[in-house]
C-alpha cells in the first residue's frame, strides 16, 4: 500500500525567540488536529520545528502539503520586536516551512505506537535533510517544496509544478494564506467569511490574488496522476 508522507522543517526557526518558538509549536499541534479530522492524517512534531505527516490517501498529498504551507505562513508572529534587517525573520515570513512529499510504501506503519518506517518517509526525509537553508554567513533559501519517489518520471513530472507553487506561496500574504488554508480544508467561501469575520467578496478577492484557480488545478492534477 502506498502513502504520501510529508516531512517539514520550519524555515529559520532558530531566529525566533523562545516564546515565539513555543507559539509556533502550539499552532502546529492545532494544525495536526485539523489534518487528522479532515484527511485522517497522522502527524507528529519533532523538536518543536520539524513535522512528519502520513497521508493515508496518497492522492491528497499535495493538498495536505499546501495546507501545511499556508497554515505556517499565516501564524501571527509579531515581527516588530525583531531587527528590521534580520534576514532570518524575513525568510520565515516568506517561506514559513520547507516541505517534501515522499510517495511510496511504508513497511511499518503503526500510528498508535508512533512507528513510521519505509521508503515513503525515507524519500521525504532525505529531501529535507539534503537541502540546507542557511550557513554561518547568511540565509540561503532554495526551493521549499519537493516531491520524491522511486519513479523518476513522476519526480520530473511534479518538479516544475512544485517550483511554480513555491513562487505563488512565497508571494502570498498572511491573510491570503488564512483563506487558502481554509479552502484547502474544503470549506466554502461563505463558511470562510464567517470564520474570519470578513465579507465573502473579500474572501473571493484573497482567493483570486493568491492564485486559487491555479492551485486547485495543481491539486486536482496531483490527485489524478497519483490515483491512476
Amino acid at each position: 500500500m502506498d502513502y504520501s508522507v510529508i516531512s517539514g522543517d520550519i524555515v529559520s526557526s532558530t531566529g525566533l525567540d523562545n516564546d515565539d518558538r513555543k507559539f509556533v509549536e502550539k499552532n502546529l499541534n492545532n494544525l495536526l488536529l485539523d489534518l487528522k479530522q479532515k484527511f485522517n492524517v497522522y502527524g507528529r512534531i519533532i523538536k518543536g520545528d520539524y513535522l512528519e505527516c502520513v497521508v493515508p490517501n496518497p492522492s491528497e498529498g499535495l493538498q495536505v502539503a499546501l495546507a501545511i504551507k499556508s497554515f505556517v505562513k499565516a501564524i501571527p508572529i509579531e515581527t516588530k520586536k525583531y531587527k528590521k534587517d534580520d534576514n532570518r525573520i524575513k525568510q520565515f515570513r516568506i517561506h514559513g516551512i520547507r516541505l517534501a512529499i515522499g510517495y511510496g510504501e511504508l513497511s511499518r506503519y503503526k500510528p498508535e505506537e508512533g512507528i513510521i518506517d519505509g521508503e515513503a518517509i525515507y524519500f521525504s526525509g532525505r529531501e529535507i535533510s539534503g537541502e540546507t537553508t542557511y550557513n554561518k554567513e547568511r540565509i540561503v533559501i532554495k526551493n521549499t517544496m519537493f516531491f520524491a519517489s522511486k519513479d523518476e518520471a513522476l519526480n520530473k513530472n511534479f518538479r516544475p509544478i512544485l517550483a511554480l507553487l513555491d513562487v505563488l506561496m512565497g508571494k502570498a500574504t498572511a491573510r491570503q494564506c488564512e483563506v487558502l488554508y481554509l479552502k484547502l480544508l474544503n470549506n466554502q467561501e461563505e463558511e470562510i467569511a464567517k470564520r474570519l469575520g470578513i465579507g465573502q467578496s473579500a474572501v473571493n478577492q484573497h482567493s483570486t490574488s493568491v492564485g486559487w484557480n491555479a492551485i486547485e488545478e495543481a491539486v486536482n492534477y496531483f490527485k489524478f496522476v497519483i490515483s491512476n
